[in-house]
């Protein structure tokens, strides 16, 4: 998330490459883009390790699955 904003982003093969991908990847819209990404991915994976880590409800499985004996029992 913080490398389209440092110096290295700058640096990189691909801007150096031609004038018009340098010019677009040095664009601040392209680079606020591509942070934007970063944190929903950040947000994606947070969201992922706390159903991992029982941040979910019990009951989510069986919702899902048609052949699980909790639904059944309903």
């Amino acid at each position: 998330m913080l490398i389209p904003w440092s110096a290295f982003w700058e640096r990189n093969y691909f801007v150096n490459a031609t004038s018009a991908i340098g010019a677009l990847l040095t664009n601040h819209y392209t680079r606020g883009a591509i942070t934007g990404l970063g944190l929903v991915n950040v947000w994606a994976a947070l969201g992922e390790l706390a159903d991992l880590f029982g941040g979910g409800s019990g009951d989510r499985q069986s919702e899902m699955d048609p052949h699980s004996e909790i639904r059944n029992q309903k």
